[in-house]
């Protein structure tokens, strides 16, 4: 039995949450990226291959923790979505486990009226 690092064990996480869900031009694949320094989300429809609304810790203003970073940044999604007509999508979390700041990402995108 070989051990997994860190990268290869989310890896296969999110692999196996991608073979269940997929994203639409009526309900897109909210993808989460996760670095060291910041977080990235888009929303995608992998039917055409499209990102069709994008924020990122980049283009927030935000004092505070990286968990203050993400809830904006899922905020700022939320407005992106909103200007685009986008009201429901399913939440890829990529393989990163639901807590700190995907979770905080994920409430921002709530908070700022995204539906999943």
């Amino acid at each position: 039995m070989t051990t997994l690092t860190k990268r290869q064990a989310r890896e296969r996480r999110h692999r196996r949450v991608r073979a269940k869900i997929a994203g639409t031009a009526e309900r897109p694949r909210l993808v989460v990226f996760r670095s060291n320094r910041g977080i990235f989300a888009q929303l995608v429809d992998d039917e055409t291959a499209t990102t069709l609304a994008a924020a990122s810790w980049k283009t927030v203003t935000t004092s505070g923790s990286k968990t203050d970073q993400a809830r904006e940044v899922g905020r700022a999604l939320a407005a992106a979505a909103r200007e685009r007509g986008i009201e429901r999508c399913v939440f890829d979390r990529g393989g990163y486990l639901y807590h700190g700041r995907v979770k905080a990402l994920a409430e921002g995108a709530r908070e700022g009226g995204l539906q999943f």
